[in-house]
């Protein structure tokens, strides 16, 4: 078994010294030619022949559990093939890095919209119809779908650092504000999709999933099999925003009706079944409260939360996460309430916690600032934090200051003027600013890299949601064996290959890419041996190695191919030390003092997100973010019926994520140089979730800059900004 390299102390940025000149650059990526000339296969493509197809039966109550099914009324149905009743079918989709099954609950059920049995036929369109024409009958019991309702409220113990209550009393300025923000679902272009094929007793799926080495154990569990037999082909993405981190209810019914009928299955979710059934994000109302002197220096602070969840899961989205260590105090506190309630689950969302956390959070910043009759690019500088407020940890590599500063220079906020002051006919114009944070972790992750003669392959299960990893495990090891990038081949996706930490919390170039580097680093050792020279004298560039005064061609010290394996995974240092990126927002909006519309006229994110591996996708990725950061703040609100608490707003057409208008074409990232020899051996930090976290706030703040009213229901739909300027009598 390979020895797991663990971070136990500071590592040397031997990126820093290689010559091929390949990391950081912006490449385009490896992929790409395949997937806009259609030659990228994805989960629901490439049917086996004689595939049947299934479509997913859900359920039309809120609580309660079912008592049969109308098998009669589809049996005569030309091409319906099977109803499948299983008591393996899942609630819901696994929560991320579970590796053991989801919720199966047999005949309960916990919300509106549930899969509950699965229709095979030989066309996907007789499955839907009969899948629809099925009649089901219910014992329906009491659902509370109302997260305020206070019987479904369960509170945990406050997290503490010195003593909030005291210092708070004793501040000559306070905040005490409360926000709310709506539910939000990952509705990425790819639909939910899988398909299943058993050979004899050993099965493959296709699906478009995130964490293959946590969902081959996931899938297995489910069906009571050998991981051993297991294995899942996931290569390409359509994207997933954490909707996809744990094996679903697609794949598990789509396994159970291949092995029943014993033959290929595909089942597709609907986007309405995706909107329905898969996590979303959570609705919250957070509490916040800011107790400052008069010159600004902050004392206290709280941040307290109420979140909802179906009963059995045990996620509960972290929205104080960043609260905890973005500014200092002498007093802490933070209390998260969870309601149990009949909804579809919730779960991770792009950068759970922070993105909505913030929005909140950050909001309150400014009117602190507001309070103190202080700049708040000011107010935050003036607080920012020497170590972790509640551990004490060290920040391993700490930009925020950097961030604010050089992006208030260049937005040009010197110029903001008094909040209302700015009019341009029926639009207020106005400047935000918010800061970022995301932690930045670390998860476990092997990688194997061959070199035969003048050119590598690299081989992992990792996966590519289109955040660019084919993209960066080429250059990290192009980089470290001296290899152009044409020369460099990923292999991804495939559970037959070593297990990699997958794509999420925005630690999969963190810890892939430190693998990839690790193992690529002993194939050094080797050449640098054969060379007869120390590896810190080696030199590897287009092909050639040299070192202890020999040049040679790099394949001719390959005999046949040298391979090596890595495992990297967290040690001392993510104990010692909190590695985070951080960053800072700043938005320029419009807003229209007769309807409440908001444009967004330009935004900045100057961000410290540790070693850039590609410039190009590392942009597109924290661009990505920030237009989330508009989605969050303007548009995106999952809508619930009262009665049966299911998702009214089931599809693009009403959840309105941000379109090319709703985003100014004034959009600019400029990333801070920055090493973070705490975190990983490459030195590198998340990227995606941090280009989210905080940019909503910024706009908020942007438009209580321009009104002068303060909007605290989130998203700043329209109807709510005007309600906000009459409360103010604007």
């Amino acid at each position: 078994m390979t020895e797991i390299f663990r971070m136990n102390e500071a590592q040397p940025r031997l990126l820093d010294e290689t010559r091929q000149g390949l990391v950081g650059k912006p490449l385009d990526r490896p992929e790409g030619p395949k997937k806009v000339s259609g030659r990228a296969r994805y989960a629901a493509e490439g049917l086996p022949e004689d595939a049947a197809h299934g479509v997913l039966v859900r359920a039309t109550i809120a609580q309660g559990r079912v008592t049969g099914f109308g098998h009669d009324a589809i049996r005569d149905i030309p091409g319906v093939i099977a109803l499948i009743t299983d008591d393996r079918l899942l609630r819901n989709p696994a929560q991320g890095m579970a590796g053991a099954a989801p919720c199966q609950p047999g005949s309960q059920v916990f919300y509106h919209g549930q899969p509950i049995a699965l229709v095979v036929a030989d066309s996907p369109e007789t499955a839907r119809d009969a899948a629809h024409r099925l009649p089901v009958s219910y014992d329906a019991g009491t659902a509370i779908t109302d997260p305020a309702t206070k019987s479904a409220q369960h509170s945990g113990e406050p997290e503490t650092s010195g003593d909030f209550n005291a210092a708070f009393a004793d501040c000559d300025v306070t905040v005490d504000a409360t926000y709310t923000t709506d539910a939000q679902v990952a509705a990425a272009m790819e639909p939910h999709a899988a398909i299943a094929d058993w050979q004899g007793d050993n099965l493959t799926l296709r699906g478009s999933l995130q964490m293959l080495r946590f969902n081959r154990d996931e899938l297995a569990d489910s069906l009571g099999i050998d991981p051993a037999q297991v294995r899942i082909l996931s290569p390409y993405i359509g994207g997933g925003f954490g909707s996809k981190l744990g094996i679903g209810p697609e794949a598990v019914a789509a396994a159970i009706a291949a092995r029943e009928i014993g033959r290929p299955v595909r089942v597709v979710m609907s986007r309405q079944t995706v909107f329905d059934a898969v996590l979303r994000r959570t609705e919250t109302t957070q509490r916040v409260r800011f107790g400052a002197t008069g010159d600004g220096r902050i004392r206290a602070i709280s941040h307290d939360d109420l979140v909802s969840n179906a009963a059995g899961e045990e996620f509960f989205e972290p929205v104080s996460q960043a609260s905890q260590f973005l500014y200092g105090a002498e007093g802490l506190s933070f209390t998260q309430t969870v309601a149990t309630i009949s909804r579809t689950p919730s779960g991770s969302v792009r950068a759970p916690g922070e993105a909505v956390g913030m929005l909140a959070f950050e909001c309150a910043v400014d009117e602190l600032a507001e309070a103190l009759n202080l700049c708040p690019v000011d107010l935050r500088l003036r607080n920012i934090p020497d170590t972790h407020p509640m551990t004490g940890q060290a920040y391993s590599a700490h930009g925020l200051a950097d961030c604010l500063r050089r992006g208030a220079e260049q937005f040009g906020w010197a110029e903001r003027g008094a909040p209302g002051a700015r009019v341009e006919g029926d639009w207020r114009i106005g400047m935000g600013v918010s800061s970022a944070a995301r932690k930045s972790m670390l998860v476990q992750s092997a990688a194997r890299v061959r070199l035969l003669g003048d050119r590598a392959v690299v081989e992992t299960d990792m996966t590519d949601i289109g955040t660019g990893t084919y993209a960066i495990l080429g250059q990290i090891a192009g980089e470290m064996l001296g290899l152009p990038i044409s020369s460099v081949e990923v292999i991804l996706g495939d559970t037959d290959l070593p297990g990699a930490s997958g794509s999420g919390g925005s630690f999969g170039a963190n810890s892939a890419g430190s693998a990839t580097f690790l193992a690529a680093k002993k194939i050094r050792a080797t050449i640098a041996d054969k060379l007869g020279c120390d590896p810190a004298e080696l030199h590897l560039q287009d092909g050639i190695a040299r070192g202890g005064n020999v040049e040679r061609p790099l394949a001719d010290l390959v005999d046949g191919e040298i391979v090596q394996e890595a495992v990297v995974a967290a040690g001392d240092t993510s104990k010692s030390h909190l590695s985070s990126g951080f960053g800072a927002h700043f938005a320029e909006v419009a807003v229209n003092q007769w309807t409440g519309e908001t444009r967004v006229r330009r935004m900045l994110g100057v961000m410290a997100m540790g070693r850039i591996l590609n410039e190009k996708t590392a942009r597109s990725q924290a661009l990505g973010g920030m237009i989330w950061g508009i989605g969050a703040a303007l548009t995106e609100a999952v809508e619930h019926d009262p009665r049966t608490g299911h998702i009214v707003t089931r599809d693009l057409a009403n959840y309105h994520v941000p379109a090319h208008a709703d985003v100014p074409g004034d959009m600019k990232v400029v990333f801070l140089e920055e090493r973070d020899d705490m975190g990983n051996p490459i030195q590198t930090k998340g990227i995606g979730e941090l280009g989210i976290s905080g940019a909503g706030a910024a706009v908020l703040n942007a438009i209580a800059h321009a009104t002068g009213a303060r909007v605290r229901n989130f998203p700043a739909l329209p109807d709510r900004v005007v309600a906000a300027m009459e409360a103010a009598g604007v």
